[in-house]
C-alpha cells in the first residue's frame, strides 16, 4: 500500500538527506593535524636489509606511543642482493648521503635512525632510540590551521638565535605490506609504515620574520598518499642541519 507523504514531510526528508550528504563530504575531507611533536625520527631502511624489519617495527610503534613524527626513507643500495625495494626513491638516498657528509663521513648503513636531524644511531637499537627520544626537543613551535578542506596554513613565528631554515614538505603513505620473493629477506611478508614518497622544499623560515605558507592539500597529497609532514630544518651550508620544528597533516 502506498502511503501519501505531505509536502512538509517531503521538505524535511530533503533537508535531512542534504545534511547527511554534507556530513559525509566533511568526513571524507577531515584532516588530522599533529602539531607540537617532541621529535622527528627519520629511518633509512630497505626491504633487502636483514636487520631492517626490526627497525621498521620499532618506527611503527614509536609513532603510536610517543609524540613523534615518524618517516621511513627507503633506499636502493641493497637492491644488488636480488630484491629491488618497491618504495625506494632517489630523494631518500640523497638525503642520507647529505646527512653523512654533514657528520663528516661517507659511511652509509641501514637501518639508520636520525632524531631531529642531529643524533644518529642504529635503527634496530631500541634502547638507544628510546634514550634519544627522552632527550629530544624541538626549538620552534609551528601552527597549522585548516583554512578549508583544500588548504592548510602553516605559521611559524620568528625566534632569535636560530639559523635560516628550509621548509620541507614530505609526503607519505600510512602503511603497506610487501611479500619479498628474493634477496636476503626472501619468503618474508614485511610491514611498513610512514613510507616517504616525496620530499620537496616549499619555502624558507627566517629567524627575524618567521614564515607563513598556504599549502594546497589535494596537490600536496596526490591520489596515493595519506599525509604529509612539514619540517623546518636549518641549513648547514648545502647540507641538512638540525630540525627546528615540525607538524604533520593526515587525511
Amino acid at each position: 500500500m502506498r502511503v501519501p507523504v505531505s509536502q512538509s514531510a517531503r521538505l524535511v526528508l530533503r533537508l535531512y538527506l542534504a545534511a547527511m550528504t554534507c556530513l559525509a563530504a566533511g568526513a571524507a575531507y577531515a584532516l588530522e593535524i599533529r602539531d607540537r611533536p617532541d621529535a622527528v625520527v627519520e629511518l633509512f631502511t630497505s626491504q633487502g636489509c636483514p636487520p631492517c624489519p626490526a627497525a621498521d617495527q620499532l618506527l611503527s610503534r614509536m609513532s603510536d606511543e610517543n609524540n613523534v613524527i615518524a618517516l621511513a626513507y627507503h633506499v636502493n643500495y641493497w637492491d644488488y642482493t636480488g630484491w629491488a625495494d618497491t618504495f625506494a626513491i632517489s630523494a631518500s638516498g640523497e638525503l642520507q648521503k647529505a646527512y653523512a657528509r654533514a657528520a663528516g663521513t661517507n659511511r652509509l648503513y641501514t637501518p639508520q635512525m636520525i632524531v631531529n636531524g642531529e643524533r644518529s644511531m642504529a635503527g634496530s637499537n631500541a634502547e638507544e632510540v628510546s634514550s634519544a627520544l627522552a632527550d629530544a626537543d624541538l626549538a620552534l613551535s609551528i601552527d597549522v590551521e585548516a583554512e578549508s578542506q583544500d588548504v592548510v596554513v602553516l605559521k611559524a613565528g620568528p625566534r632569535s638565535g636560530l639559523g635560516e631554515a628550509i621548509v620541507w614538505l614530505v609526503a607519505f603513505r600510512n602503511g603497506a605490506e610487501v611479500d619479498v620473493s628474493s634477496g636476503d629477506n626472501m619468503g618474508q611478508r614485511l610491514s611498513y609504515s610512514h613510507i616517504v614518497t616525496s620530499r620537496q622544499p616549499v619555502g624558507m623560515w627566517d629567524p627575524t620574520s618567521g614564515v607563513e605558507i598556504r599549502i594546497p592539500v589535494p596537490e600536496a597529497l596526490g591520489p596515493d598518499n595519506d599525509g604529509f609532514a612539514l619540517i623546518i630544518q636549518e641549513k648547514n651550508g648545502a647540507l641538512p642541519g638540525r630540525i627546528l620544528g615540525a607538524t604533520a597533516v593526515i587525511r
